[in-house]
């Protein structure tokens, strides 16, 4: 099968798009291509796929699965990639409603610049709800709670964003944070495996994140993970509701909006290239 696809990143997160309508692709096959197709040896490579295709609810609907085949429920920069790639097929189009795990998300392609383009993305609501998240706990929030690992206390704050995320703050990265992460995210408490956020507080209007990414690994930036952060760091006091998240690739602005409680994320999106992919 020929695969037709397009690349974008987003401060090096990256993700390829196929459009369901072009192709026949079952579901059962959806996860298989995810993982042959974002080798990055062997295949195109990426962080994830998304899969659009139409939707009753919102202009197109997204699945969207990481490199190791998982489904995941939600991505900002996702969203936010999923735009500029509809814009780009019809340049009259700059707004779009998204269905993504039955929740619709409006993102929008503000301008085009000198390193892409600049796009914002409706993140929703943040969850403290160790039920919705979710975690094993007899707890009902896990904000500054002790997470237990390999005989090690580990103070940690939880959320869902659309998807689980788990915040550690620390006071540098001169750690294998990787490995910590990678550790986090397989924890017994996590029933779905949770995504990572280490996070450094430079003030009140900046945060360094580091992201280890469930399914995926260390990706460079997050969307969704940077919103997690500000909102953690906004819960114990530590940051200002509108928010500059900086990762080693580049950053992302946050803002947990007080009136509506909605999140809203914005940061840059480049197109890579175009192709086919011969999927056996």
């Amino acid at each position: 099968m020929l695969v037709h696809f397009s690349k974008y990143h987003a401060l090096r997160n990256d993700f390829l798009i196929v459009e369901l309508a072009q192709h026949r692709i079952t579901s059962k096959q959806r996860a298989k291509l995810a993982v042959a197709i974002c080798d990055r040896r062997s295949g195109v490579g990426a962080d994830g796929m998304l899969y659009l295709s139409g939707s009753r609810r919102a202009d197109f609907k997204i699945d969207l699965y990481n490199s190791d085949g998982s489904w995941a429920e939600k991505s900002g920069n996702g969203l936010r990639i999923a735009a500029v790639h509809r814009h780009l097929l019809n340049k009259r189009r700059k707004s779009f409603d998204m269905e993504m795990n039955g929740v619709v998300s409006l993102s929008t392609v503000i301008e085009k610049n000198s390193t892409g383009y600049s796009v914002s993305a409706g993140l929703g609501k943040p969850d403290f709800d160790v039920s919705r998240i979710p975690i094993k706990t007899r707890q009902r929030y896990m904000i500054q709670s002790i997470l237990r690992l390999g005989g090690q206390d580990f103070p940690v704050t939880c959320l869902a964003v659309g998807n689980p995320h788990t915040v550690l703050f620390v006071d540098d990265f001169n750690f294998d944070w990787q490995t910590l992460g990678a550790e986090i995210e397989h924890h017994r408490a996590f029933p779905e495996r949770t995504n990572v956020e280490f996070v450094k507080i430079i003030n009140r209007r900046k945060l360094k994140v580091a992201e280890w990414e469930r399914g995926a690994g260390a990706t460079g930036s997050s969307g969704t993970g940077a919103a997690a952060a500000v909102c953690a760091a906004v819960m114990i006091g530590h940051a200002e509701r509108r928010c500059h998240v900086v990762f080693d690739t580049g950053s992302l602005d946050v803002f947990w909006d007080p009136e509506t409680n909605e999140i809203i994320l914005t940061g840059q999106v480049q197109h890579v290239c175009d192709g086919v992919y011969s999927f056996l």
